[in-house]
């Protein structure tokens, strides 16, 4: 197991770049149910395309889903965590 002074070490070595850190502070101040709203309405957008027989765009609109849902989880992880 790992020595306090041994995990300050390494978090050392592996700090994040300004940009990463910038984009983090912004994106925390989100709040994390819109991203769930955003993945619920790529889907019934989806859908709509769908009924209409616009399969190919209901395709591109429905992969937005998981998207939205993965980038729900790195904001939570953020304001849990914080950025370093």
């Amino acid at each position: 197991m790992a020595t306090e002074t041994e995990t300050q070490s390494r978090q050392h070595l592996y700090r994040e770049g300004k940009v990463a850190k910038t984009i983090e502070q912004q994106t925390a101040k989100l709040p994390s149910d819109l991203f769930l709203w955003a993945a619920g309405g790529s889907i019934i957008a989806s859908l709509v395309l769908k009924s209409q027989k616009r399969d190919t765009d209901a395709l591109f609109i429905g992969q937005w889903a998981p998207t939205f849902l993965l980038l729900g989880i790195y904001n939570k992880l953020v304001k849990l965590h914080g950025s370093d």
